[in-house]
């Protein structure tokens, strides 16, 4: 039993898919990925933006590819990357059946848009042939004409109406192996739609409110919408959709998953909003030190208050931790006890080889009890 048990989140049984190497679904972990904005035709550009996100922790990255030229490239682009890629089709069936040779790990396709049965079946064999799985991805802005008729508006029913009718069409060719995401810019309704689509099926569920604005407004509404969804269980798949970096949006998504427990990749800081106590100057403190340990991937906590009213209650409960005191004496705290006093001079360096330090043990540590097990 968890001590605490106001913390668990029992997550929604799905099936599994796999995307590439990275299982979606069951009990896998909660995966994090983003979308190239780069020409896909320019097969050295969109590398270099893919190489980027890699470094930044993408699990999978989607490119977009709308037309011949953008198919011929993905076959380099697959080979040079070290994530799975996703191909994002819209209603040419042709596209489709490119990508997947060319070694695309998924397609993102509606099958109810890409024409007759007949496409469908090509795509369908060409996805199977070559062990590509599948996203259904409906969006509140694009639903079917006559959903919109029958319903008035985009709401959650048609939304999950949409989604489950393009499922059957997959089902009907005896595929199944996708997943599903009903996403809307709304917060209201994209969280609806998927509370009701999970109800309703046991695919995994990639989530996302779409079209969620810049690099703050589009992360407090993603941290919202997602948030409640996967505090609720609901998710196996994310994209915080910004109008920025593509990289914000990997940093976004493992922010949002660290804050409820899910992942663990890096270092979590815990800092205070600075007031008239603080003893160092702690916004330009946490904002280098987030700077300076953004290379660092194994999971640590890392608290840096400004006075000794909170300081050291948190640093209790963190890895490494630093409390302002007064006279340029801060208070140094590892695995939860007082170490060692440190003054202005070099504050910043020292607590980066601190944690460089912790994560060398961490990850020996981890080898040790692997190489145990193993023998």
């Amino acid at each position: 039993m968890s001590l605490r048990p106001y913390r668990d989140i029992i997550r929604r049984q799905s099936r599994t898919v796999h995307v590439g190497s990275v299982p979606v679904g069951g009990d896998s972990p909660i995966s994090v990925q983003s979308m190239t904005n780069t020409p896909t035709s320019d097969a050295a550009a969109t590398i270099a933006q893919i190489r980027a996100l890699e470094e930044a922790g993408a699990d999978i990255v989607r490119v977009s590819c709308p037309d011949q030229e953008s198919t011929a490239a993905l076959r380099e682009i697959v080979q040079a990357a070290t994530v799975p890629i996703v191909a994002d089709i819209h209603f040419h069936y042709q596209r489709a059946i490119e990508s997947a040779e060319a070694g695309a790990a998924c397609l993102r396709i509606n099958p109810g848009n890409i024409g007759s049965p007949d496409r469908v079946r090509e795509v369908v064999k060409a996805a199977r042939d070559h062990g590509c799985s599948m996203r259904i991805g409906v969006n509140a802005g694009s639903l079917e004409k006559e959903l919109l008729e029958k319903y008035g508006e985009p709401c959650p029913e048609a939304m999950v109406e949409s989604a489950l009718n393009h499922a059957r069409i997959l089902e009907d060719n005896d595929f199944f192996d996708f997943k599903i995401s009903v996403k809307a810019s709304d917060v209201f309704l994209a969280v609806a739609a998927y509370q009701q689509l999970a109800d309703a099926c046991d695919y995994p569920l990639h989530l996302g409110v779409t079209e969620a604005g810049a690099l703050r407004g589009g992360t407090v509404k993603s941290s919202i919408g997602l948030g409640s969804l996967l505090w609720a269980g609901i998710g196996d798949t994310i994209r915080v959709s910004l109008s920025a970096d593509p990289v914000e949006e990997i940093k976004a998504g493992f922010e949002i998953l660290k804050s409820l427990g899910l992942r663990h990749r890096g270092v979590a800081v815990v800092s205070c909003p600075s007031c008239a106590r603080q003893a160092f100057p702690v916004i330009d403190t946490v904002e280098a030190l987030e700077e300076r340990l953004s290379h660092i991937t194994t999971p640590m906590t890392l608290s840096i208050i400004g006075c000794v009213v909170n300081g050291p209650g948190e640093a209790r409960e963190t890895d490494i931790g630093l409390t302002g005191g007064g006279n340029g004496n801060h208070m140094v705290y590892l695995s939860g006890v007082t170490d060692h006093k440190i003054d202005d001079a070099g504050l910043i360096d020292h607590i980066v080889e601190l944690v460089e330090q912790k994560a060398e043990e961490i990850e020996a540590s981890v080898s040790d009890s692997a190489l145990k097990a193993a023998s």
